[in-house]
């Protein structure tokens, strides 16, 4: 069975890669195994498809969808909207849960517990990345009560008038636009935690 062929065979020869590779790795206190260790990736992994798609549909896949309905004579968007768009909702909505989650132990393991007002905003230290969490927050916020209820409507998961279809994807399409414009400050303060801020 060739693992490329599906992308559950690719994302579990993937997974056992990174075991390999970190079985020879030199031992160190960075690549031992632990529950943090292991939170940290499967939060790096989630933000990565859950962001990741956040700049596909912004950068592509909406602009992409707006040229086709401008196009009288083209195919059409029905393809993209049946098919690609329920997959790529289901990866964005579970990947934005994951990562929050993931990102909340996270702070248990690393960063001293003691949850997000107490253990990161108003620690000493942690500022940084107490804001990015709330950004991250936010933005889930953005999915599951904005994005993802409009985006049921013009999928056709929950029946639709062409006006609510209209009104739902110009709801969607601007809080994603939100949730676009927060990823950027929010992984600049994730990332500028361990690694310094870019200026």
């Amino acid at each position: 069975m060739n693992p490329l062929k599906s992308v559950s065979g690719a994302l579990i020869t993937g997974v056992i890669l990174m075991v390999i590779i970190s079985l020879l790795l030199p031992a160190s206190a960075d690549v031992t195994f632990s529950l943090a260790n292991l939170d940290r990736w499967l939060h790096v992994v989630s933000g990565v498809f859950w962001i990741g798609l956040l700049y596909y549909f912004n950068v592509v896949q909406i602009p992409g969808l707006a040229a086709g309905l401008a196009d009288k004579g083209g195919p059409g968007n029905a393809g993209i909207v049946k098919y690609i768009a329920p997959r790529a909702l289901r990866w964005f909505r579970w990947g934005a849960v994951v990562t929050v989650l993931s990102g909340i132990l996270l702070m248990e393991f690393s960063y001293g517990g003691g949850g997000l007002m107490k253990g990161l905003m108003f620690r000493e230290g942690f500022v940084t990345i107490g804001v990015g969490a709330w950004l991250g927050i936010i933005m889930l916020f953005n999915v599951w009560v904005f994005i993802w209820p409009n985006q049921k409507k013009v999928i056709g998961v929950v029946p639709a008038t062409d006006e609510e279809k209209a009104k739902a994807r110009a709801t969607a399409t601007m809080v994603s636009r939100i949730n676009f414009i927060l990823s950027i400050p929010m992984l600049m303060t994730m990332g500028g935690q361990s690694h310094g801020l870019p200026f």
